[in-house]
């Protein structure tokens, strides 16, 4: 691909209006274009949700899944964690001391079950709904965070990475969190900070070769300082997201979101699902040479539930 004609530009792009890992503390950018692309008559949520959604960022879906949904998939999801023979090496990833199992990714390629789980209408059609297009799969995970050794997540935006390091154009791509176990207070929940999804913050460090096989166990290359973060905190506040197993959360691709280590014997397990729009797919990254393999940014832009 050759050198950059100029920090995080390629050749053939045009001015990256988010550059990133260019050294010195973080700073804020503000974001360019909208949050929500769709209409109340387009989808199930209404105007008082995409408002909400569109001023925080994030939206709870209560009850996504019934009990009967939860069981499947959690035991599906305990028996690849188990074996991983349907896995493979790449697509799990261990906590750093080797001994559990962190996240395993693209998990509609590994069950079928878990790949109905993605084409769910409860969470397809909102999708569409606020991306304002058809949507496809960017990528998908199951986060473990098993009892006792599950690690933790640090602040970050999604779309930092996924800019960086994928080629992701735009803020024009949301994730959904389902809960397979309860999660509480107290073994790891999400946290987001509310209304942080319109200000893109740049992240420390320069991207170094296959950066992946490092960040998936421990991210430190991409994340804001903590000046900034304490910052953004004092501004935005922080939400925690408790509930029961078979709740989600719908929340956009730029909100800085982060979670605790977990230490108690509760696992906490969800399904992450990230939806982008067939407008704006994958261009060549936009901070490094080498693009992320397709496990991790997926370049089959068939839409999803068509």
């Amino acid at each position: 691909m050759g050198e950059p004609t100029w920090a995080g530009v390629w050749p053939g792009q045009a001015t990256d209006p988010y550059p990133t890992r260019q050294g010195g503390p973080s700073r804020e950018i503000p974001r360019t274009g909208q949050v929500v692309f769709g209409k109340p008559e387009d989808g199930p949520l209404t105007e008082e949700e995409l408002d909400a959604f569109d001023r925080d960022g994030f939206l709870v879906l209560p009850n996504a899944l019934d009990q009967n949904e939860v069981t499947t998939l959690l035991t599906e999801l305990r028996r690849l964690t188990r074996s991983g023979d349907d896995v493979g090496t790449d697509r799990m990833i261990e906590e750093p001391d080797g001994r559990s199992v962190k996240s395993i990714y693209q998990v509609q390629a590994v069950s079928e079950i878990l790949r109905g789980l993605t084409e769910h209408s409860t969470f397809v059609d909102r999708a569409r709904q606020i991306l304002g297009s058809d949507v496809y799969l960017h990528q998908t995970r199951a986060n473990v965070k098993p009892g006792f050794t599950g690690t933790d997540f640090f602040w970050h935006s999604d779309f930092e990475t996924w800019h960086s390091e994928d080629g992701l154009p735009t803020m024009r791509a949301l994730s959904v969190s389902v809960s397979l176990t309860d999660n509480y207070d107290f073994n790891g929940p999400l946290m987001v900070m509310p209304g942080s999804h319109k200000t893109f913050v740049t992240g420390m460090g320069e991207t170094r070769p296959i950066n992946w096989k490092r960040s998936l166990r421990d991210q430190d290359v991409g994340v804001p300082d903590h000046a900034i973060l304490t910052e953004l905190a004092d501004r935005h506040g922080i939400r925690q997201f408790t509930g029961k197993a078979g709740d989600a959360v719908m929340f956009d691709c730029n909100i800085m979101h982060g979670s605790n280590a977990n230490i108690t014997p509760f696992a906490r397990s969800n399904i992450f699902i990230v939806y982008n729009s067939m407008e704006n797919t994958l261009q060549a990254p936009f901070g490094t040479q080498s693009q992320r393999p397709e496990y991790l940014g997926s370049r089959n832009f068939a839409p999803v539930g068509r």
